[in-house]
């Protein structure tokens, strides 16, 4: 598992540099994609103002994504990992004009292990931590965060 992507994400941009795709997708819910060839989106870039400059931002956002995957896998204790997750899921769904606070999880918490080198108990047990101690509600795959600054506090300020 190496991400989880939501509405307006880009996925597939490992072929631009081997021109073959190194990962596959499996929907978690009914979707929606745009399929747009490299060379279609290279090609409109040279033509549509701000599409290059929005593609430039995209791939960034992926990279710094990827990088703050393997900070979290690198040094990060679980507990840390799984708060950041939270947050980044809740940052996320805010820049999409969604609750930051109350979100559903559309994978499973083994799939959230999967992510983030962890077992499924692992990311089960700290859920039910956190919730124990106030930071979430969580009623099967509902989440609220109802302490984000105790969060960020777990997580390092994330």
């Amino acid at each position: 598992m190496t991400g989880f992507y939501l509405s307006g994400d880009m996925m597939g941009l490992d072929a631009i540099s081997g021109s073959q795709h190194t990962h596959d997708a499996v929907a978690l819910e009914d979707s929606e994609v745009c399929i747009i060839s490299y060379a279609t989106l290279a090609t409109l870039s040279l033509h549509t103002p701000g599409l290059q400059t929005r593609l430039f931002r995209m791939l960034s956002s992926d990279i710094s994504r990827d990088q703050g995957l393997m900070l979290l896998l690198g040094c990060m204790t679980a507990e840390q990992r799984v708060s950041a997750f939270l947050l980044t899921l809740s940052r996320r769904h805010q820049k999409l004009g969604y609750s930051a606070d109350r979100f559903h999880l559309r994978m499973t918490r083994e799939d959230i292990g999967s992510y983030l080198g962890l077992t499924l108990e692992t990311v089960s047990r700290l859920l039910s931590r956190m919730q124990r101690d106030g930071l979430i509600r969580v009623q099967h795959r509902e989440i609220e965060l109802t302490d984000v600054e105790a969060l960020k506090d777990v997580a390092g300020h994330w």
